[in-house]
């Protein structure tokens, strides 16, 4: 009868013991951002790369996407004025089921400029 009062205990502490060796970006719940030249632009998607590594990464848009803003976030923009060839700044994340989708687009006047600079 005393063992199976421990089952419990043992039980939890395994979970704990899962809990914690589970990567970061597990269990990280944040957006991510990713910097680069347009390469496509589509109703449905955004291709971006990143010319100091050469990574290019597409990003879902879903319908009627309107998250487009200038680098400060003050301004916003038609998903229109995002064209092949400007520097971009995308937050995203892969939770709606492991794509990768923007959230919000923001249009850079260089390549040295970050998200919220003036």
């Amino acid at each position: 009868m005393i063992r199976l009062a421990i089952l419990p205990a043992i039980a939890t502490a395994a979970a704990a013991g899962l809990i914690a060796t589970m990567p970061l970006s597990a269990l990280a719940i944040t957006n991510s951002t990713f910097y680069g030249i347009t390469v496509h632009v589509s109703t449905q998607n955004i291709k971006v790369q990143d010319p100091r590594t050469k990574q290019v990464l597409s990003f879902m848009l879903v319908p009627k996407f309107d998250q487009v803003f200038s680098p400060d976030g003050k301004t916003t923009y038609q998903m229109s004025k995002v064209r092949a060839g400007q520097y971009v700044g995308i937050i995203y994340d892969q939770k709606a089921l492991g794509v990768r989708h923007a959230d919000k687009i923001y249009i850079m006047d260089n390549a040295n400029q970050r998200i919220g600079a003036q």
